[in-house]
């Protein structure tokens, strides 16, 4: 443990090690529309909506909370959906509205697998994608 003085104030300083997320947030304009998207064409399991503004979904144990922005907010997070088939996960979505912005391709190859992505359009125009790890054969 590293002790640090400042200002005559003694501040500990211990390590923190983060791991496990249980609530992302992605801003959005218009809640309807938003919880439409994501329960619809997403297919995510809705669980609430709060006010003032805010509605959850489930993201496979891991929040996912939709909100207006607050105050001086600097953007969205990008979302990164893990799916088997990119492929078949990219068509499913394009059949349901989902705007498409960059098709299934290969970002690294790995030692035992591939790393495909593609990205995506949400009703709000926040960009998210889909992720798979495909293994070599």
């Amino acid at each position: 443990m590293r002790r640090w003085r400042t200002s005559g104030a003694r501040c500990i300083i211990s390590h923190v090690h983060l791991s496990t997320i249980g609530q992302i947030a992605v801003e959005i304009k218009d809640l309807d529309r938003a919880v439409q998207f994501y329960r619809d064409r997403l297919g995510m399991r809705f669980l609430f909506q709060a006010p003032p503004g805010l509605a959850f979904f489930d993201a496979g144990g891991v929040r996912l909370m939709l909100s207006r922005p607050e105050g001086e907010s600097g953007g969205t997070s990008v979302l990164y959906f893990k799916v088997d088939d990119i492929q078949q996960a990219t068509a499913s979505l394009r059949s349901r509205g989902v705007r498409v912005t960059d098709e299934p391709h290969i970002i690294a190859k790995m030692e035992t697998y591939d790393l495909w992505m593609a990205f995506f359009k949400d009703s709000e125009d926040n960009t998210h994608a889909l992720m798979s790890e495909v293994p070599r054969r």
